[in-house]
């Protein structure tokens, strides 16, 4: 018994080290991988780290929503918002920083004075009398200060985002802009020398041998000498982030002839049930349409489809098509026609009853109904319609002027709302419900009247059918499977007559993948695996992707791969300058060049220090800047390799043409040249800055 219970001890000591190896493992895996991907020793709540300001997720992640409930679509998508949103943070903190140095603020008059100012205000597009074209301060204040004190947090957090915190940053980043632009300063010896250099002119004679003399396939480029070039220039190319590089190959899944087939054959089959129906929206409703159908008439002009001049040759009742309209075959149904005017003038009295936008319900229906019964009655007995609105109107858009909209078009209000405008003879007045609640309207007024219809669409998209997306990703998935390497993933490319694509400067936080368009996950797996690892296929858009990834750049150097097409052709001309140099240019007097390189002795005249172009050469910097060298005038200059050749010159003369600019100009067009350089201000900050980008790790 004793021997049991021994051997039991010592097994559970084993145990524990196992578990304790296991977990200091899994501590270590996680750290490896990640750097902090979530384990369970790691900060999971810091996005970011701004010269030591921390950005926290939830921060972040209530910007994001703010900046999706403020601009809607025009935001564009989740992945799209999340670097802007990044990237303004980033910008916002650099900012700050450097306002906090030097005491910049902006005081409540100030941002008062603004807000309300009838020239710069960002509320005048809100507060701006239709009328008139009066930015109403007044109310723009009223407005404000009851949101203030409603203590609405989210209408609060709304007017902080879309106006004050906009308009603070706005006036800060003036008046540091206002600081470095006054903080320039030209001496006078610039000045000077900079009017001496606009006006000097040279002449000079020059023999000149281009390196397209020399076939490019003859001088072959080594990877070595591509990277003994690029760290010499180094700064030229230097990488400040990590890229990755990957190869691809796309398997289309778009719809299919027969897939086209299937959509147009399923829409024919509804063709009559369609035209017989007399509850079209109804109809519609249940068999679904990519169309939304839209409860009122429309002009011709208003008529959005291409086959509009057949469609309106219906009579009441009649369906044309099927027809091909984008990406969907459609029938269309010609409801009915009527003689509208375009536009109509109209006052109303809104009793609101709903809130469409939120959802929730303002009042009981019944009691909306109810008082505006009462308006109905009060205004036929002889009440005033304009105290009336003043007193009980719940639209803000009207209500200030005694609730009329002047002349609108057709389709511009809720669909209720607009067919009483329209179809109603100017002086009608009457109750109408819609989405909002309950209108009192009277119809002022219309004009041109004119034919309008009102048409129902039966749309249903051409989508591709599961077997053409099965024999899409089938295909895709053998295609990763044949392949262990480069080598495999090209030849095996070919065999199925697929081109294969390229998507360099790949970086960690990037959505977008060459001209494969949006696709984050694929951007995941570059970042999760190392060069030579084919992927899986990854879904995006309309096709199946296949990548293998080629190369992993760190900071600093890219690899060759990538250098090689910025560097191969300078490289080749460095080579092609010296074979020219050792092997033509002998001689000391252009004369003795010109015979040993085969080429003429040229002249050219009145070359500007102030700009490189030569007539004939184009821009050589070198050949220029040797124009100018006193040293030279009769002389000839050793070989020099240009932009585009090897050239020997010699400075025929040396002199100035006449002012065109005075001092003063001079000084201030060098004013101007470096205050525009303040506009790239904020990148040098954002490249001084420590920033500690951790986005990855959470999208």
């Amino acid at each position: 018994m004793s021997v049991i219970q021994k051997i039991r001890d010592k097994g559970a000591w084993i145990m524990f080290g196992l578990i304790a190896i296991a977990l200091i493992s899994f501590v270590l895996q996680d750290r490896a991988l990640g750097g902090g991907r979530g384990g369970i020793f790691t900060n999971t709540t810091t996005l970011g780290k701004i010269n030591g300001v921390t950005i926290e997720r939830t921060d972040f992640e209530d910007e994001l929503t703010m900046m999706q409930k403020m601009y809607g679509q025009q935001a564009g998508n989740r992945e799209q918002l999340i670097p802007n949103v990044w990237n303004q943070e980033v910008e916002r903190i650099i900012n700050q920083q450097e306002y906090d140095k030097l005491g910049l603020v902006v005081s409540d008059k100030e941002l008062s004075d603004i807000l309300f100012d009838p020239q710069q205000s960002p509320l005048k597009k809100e507060f701006t009398d239709e009328k008139t074209g009066i930015f109403d301060v007044p109310k723009a204040k009223q407005i404000i200060a009851q949101v203030k004190k409603s203590k609405n947090a989210e209408q609060i957090q709304m007017i902080n985002e879309a106006y004050l915190k906009p308009t603070i940053e706005q006036k800060l980043r003036s008046k540091y802009s206002d600081l470095l632009q006054h903080s320039v300063y030209i001496p006078k010896w610039l000045v000077e020398k900079t009017q001496a250099d606009n006006n000097a002119i040279s002449s000079i004679s020059y023999v000149a041998v281009p390196y397209s003399s020399i076939v490019d396939s003859t001088v072959k480029v080594s990877d070595d000498e591509i990277m003994d070039y690029a760290a010499k220039h180094h700064k030229e190319f230097d990488k400040e982030d990590e890229t990755r590089g990957i190869n691809y190959v796309t398997f289309d899944a778009t719809p299919s002839g027969a897939d086209s087939s299937a959509t147009l054959s399923s829409v024919a089959a509804l063709k009559a049930d369609f035209t017989a129906t007399k509850e079209e929206k109804v109809y519609l409703g249940k068999v679904g349409t990519e169309i939304a159908f839209k409860d009122g008439y429309f002009s011709k002009t208003k008529v959005e489809s291409g086959k509009k001049d057949s469609i309106l040759k219906l009579s009441a009742g009649q369906t044309y098509g099927p027809y091909l309209d984008g990406g969907n075959y459609v029938i269309a149904k010609l409801i009915g026609t009527k003689n509208w005017p375009d536009s109509a003038k109209v006052r109303h009295i809104l009793i609101a009853t709903n809130d469409p936008k939120s959802g929730q319900q303002i009042k009981e229906d019944s009691v909306g109904k109810k008082l505006a019964d009462s308006i109905q009655t009060a205004i036929a007995g002889g009440a005033n319609f304009e105290e009336l609105c003043k007193k009980y109107s719940d639209d803000p858009g009207s209500k200030d002027k005694g609730g009329v909209y002047d002349f609108f078009p057709q389709g511009q209000m809720v669909p209720e709302f607009n067919e009483f405008a329209f179809d109603k003879a100017v002086g009608s007045k009457g109750v109408v419900k819609t989405d909002y609640g309950y209108h009192y309207i009277e119809v002022l007024g219309q004009k041109n009247p004119q034919p309008a219809y009102k048409i129902a669409y039966l749309a249903k998209a051409i989508i591709a059918s599961s077997e053409t997306v099965s024999a899409a990703s089938t295909a895709a998935a053998q295609f990763s499977a044949q392949n262990k390497n480069v080598e495999d993933f090209t030849d095996n490319a070919k065999k199925i007559n697929k081109a294969g694509l390229t998507a360099n400067e790949i970086k960690e936080n990037d959505s977008y993948v060459g001209s494969l368009g949006q696709s984050r996950e694929l951007v995941r797996w570059v970042y999760n695996h190392s060069k030579g690892d084919i992927s899986e296929p990854f879904e995006v858009g309309d096709k199946y992707v296949v990548a293998i990834e080629t190369s992993v750049n760190k900071p600093g150097l890219p690899d060759v791969s990538v250098l090689r097409p910025q560097v191969e052709s300078l490289v080749r001309n460095q080579k092609k300058a010296k074979q020219i140099i050792d092997g033509k240019f002998t001689g000391t007097t252009l004369e003795a060049l010109s015979k040993s390189t085969g080429t003429p002795v040229v002249k050219a005249d009145s070359l500007t220090f102030s700009n490189a172009f030569i007539p004939g050469l184009g821009m050589e910097n070198k050949v220029v800047g040797a124009a100018f060298n006193k040293n030279l005038k009769g002389k000839v200059s050793d070989a020099i390799a240009g932009s585009t050749g090897v050239y020997a010159i010699r400075v025929e003369n040396i002199g100035a043409k006449q002012s065109t600019t005075d001092a003063q100009g001079v000084k201030q067009t060098l004013q101007q040249q470096v205050r525009s350089a303040f506009y790239r201000g904020g990148d040098a900050l954002r490249k001084a800055a420590t920033i500690k980008d951790f986005r990855s790790k959470f999208y």
